[in-house]
């Protein structure tokens, strides 16, 4: 790969802990909340829903869409092995252009989901996907399962600029409890893509990647969905310095910063010399 996303290296423990105590201050907003993602209601079998945020706007138009409605169809059946015996794995579609629109009116079970090819078309409304996921990630809607939930995940693919106030929306969506301790990644496509923008997404660039041909978009999508699903549907127990049990809120932040760490790892074994889709190919 020309353009490779480097690993940043290991923290210490205590910046571990750090950073675990940060989620736990966060914690306490939950009270103000009815959507509390760290709640456990009704039976054993668990509950991951993954959104996909999909960049169908004009520049996508051509290859970029094509290879990507290709390598999706192909993730699906991946996706499917991925998670323990009592999980049940959803798959949430948002696009946004123009306008921002869902695949399906709701999560779609992994083994009934089938991917719809996408086109593009219009401008980048990123601001606005950020809300209508704000809006849906409840347990008023899209997160209504009588299940214990794990955190979703949340996986962002643009190849350029937000065409409207995507801080707006963001900000919009930073509020929400589910957003805060969800695993979140980012895949820019082509040059055009901002990737310090997509850190603000994700809170982190380790969890952004960069895709600039067909084959990379193809290799990066997979790395990212297969490994954010595996560790967000991974029942984990971490343990301090003293042996006693960390909270279900250490533990969200163990796992994202696991995400970005693996994804890293992944990345920087994967490389490819096929053509850049900004030479036209």
């Amino acid at each position: 790969m020309s353009k490779k996303n480097k690993a940043n290296g290991a923290e210490q423990p205590n910046e571990v802990k750090a950073a675990a105590s940060t989620a736990a201050n966060d914690l306490d907003m939950f009270d103000d909340f009815d959507d509390d993602p760290l709640g456990a209601t009704g039976v054993s079998k668990k509950s991951l829903v993954i959104f996909f945020l999909i960049d169908t706007s004009g520049s996508m138009k051509g290859t970029k869409m094509g290879e990507l409605n290709t390598v999706m169809e192909e993730l699906i059946p991946e996706i499917r092995r991925v998670g323990e015996a009592d999980t049940e794995v959803k798959i949430a579609v948002l696009t946004f252009s123009t306008h921002c629109k869902w695949m399906y009116a709701e999560p779609i079970n992994i083994e009934e989901f089938e991917w719809t090819r996408l086109s593009a078309s219009g401008v980048t409304s990123m601001g606005e996907a950020f809300k209508e996921l704000n809006a849906r990630m409840s347990r008023n809607s899209f997160l209504n399962s009588p299940s214990l939930s794990f955190a979703p995940v949340m996986f962002l693919m643009t190849d350029g600029y937000p065409s409207d106030d995507y801080r707006e929306g963001l900000a919009e969506l930073s509020t929400n409890s589910w957003y805060k301790f969800g695993l979140k990644a980012a895949l820019g496509i082509g040059n055009e893509a901002n990737d310090e923008m997509l850190a603000e997404f994700t809170g982190t660039k380790d969890t952004v990647v960069h895709a600039y041909s067909g084959n990379q978009l193809a290799q990066m999508i997979k790395i990212v969905a297969v490994t954010a699903s595996q560790i967000g549907s991974k029942s984990m127990t971490l343990s301090d310095a003293n042996e006693a049990e960390l909270k279900d809120e250490d533990v969200y932040a163990s796992k994202q910063k696991m995400l970005g760490q693996q994804i890293q790892d992944l990345v920087n074994n994967n490389e490819s010399d096929d053509v850049s889709f900004d030479t036209g190919w």
